[in-house]
């Protein structure tokens, strides 16, 4: 038997929470709703949820806290809700280590295709059972696109390894610990080896899009790119100026650096 995916509700106006409690419910979640960070923070840990939405604008806790909290033990996707215009608030949900973000008011229908494309990709306790470490590669991958090992799901580029079917990524034999979203940006651009991928196309593969559906993307689903992209970087101890692994493509895009 199926086990039902699970969700958990951080929000501290009751309208806003009962219409989120209906739209996930009818999306096939079990509910949990905490009005506040502090409890929203314990619900998750209690819950083990896939998907978290949670209001920026909490009474006790600030939402971006509550978030990098989150982030210390849980990979579920964080979904931010938030009344604020003002794309820094955005940007700093996005660094913490939220995935995505929906702007109050928002419509059901909205909320309910980006959990949709979220769920079409695969959650890392999903995976094989088994999350042996890979060794990091003692050969240099191909000039033009990462190494594949034996497995069709392992990629090696200049000592990073990502495994797709497992969802680890290890640098020099350490883990990388990401979060779904930048991992999956990042086995996008392992797949893509040196060829470019641009900032749309990215939207589109983490929509759960496989070609163009001529779905609208913005300015600002663009710079969400950017910043999953520079937290990547960061974990990975990367250098956009002299990269090792993701190089930017002014104007376009993102593609594997070259093997070094």
């Amino acid at each position: 038997m199926e086990t039902q995916r699970v969700a958990v509700i951080i929000e501290d106006d009751k309208d806003i929470r009962d219409l989120l409690h209906a739209v996930l419910q009818q999306s096939g979640f079990e509910v949990h709703v905490s009005p506040t960070g502090a409890e929203g923070v314990e619900a998750v840990r209690s819950h083990n949820p896939t998907v978290v939405t949670l209001d920026l604008g909490l009474p006790d806790i600030d939402g971006f806290e509550v978030i990098r909290q989150l982030r210390l033990f849980s990979d579920a996707y964080i979904v931010m809700l938030t009344a604020r215009a003002e794309e820094l608030d955005t940007l700093m949900g996005l660094e913490a280590g939220a995935d995505d973000y929906i702007t109050k008011p928002f419509r059901p229908r909205e909320l309910r295709a980006r959990i949709s494309a979220m769920m079409r990709r695969p959650r890392k306790d999903e995976a094989a059972p088994s999350p042996a470490a890979v060794p990091a590669p003692e050969v240099a991958p191909a000039p033009e696109a990462p190494q594949h090992g034996a497995d069709s799901d392992v990629f090696q580029h200049n000592g990073l390894v990502l495994d797709a079917g497992t969802r680890t990524t290890q640098l020099a034999g350490s883990d990388v610990d990401l979060t779904r979203t930048e991992f999956d940006l990042l086995h996008a651009l392992l797949e893509s080896g040196r060829r470019v991928r641009s900032k749309t196309d990215l939207v589109r593969r983490l929509r759960g899009e496989d070609y163009d559906t001529g779905s609208y993307i913005s300015d600002s689903d663009e710079r969400t790119i950017e910043v999953h992209v520079g937290n990547v970087r960061r974990k990975l101890g990367d250098d956009s100026r002299s990269p090792r692994w993701l190089e930017t493509v002014r104007g376009v895009g993102y593609r594997l650096a070259p093997a070094q």
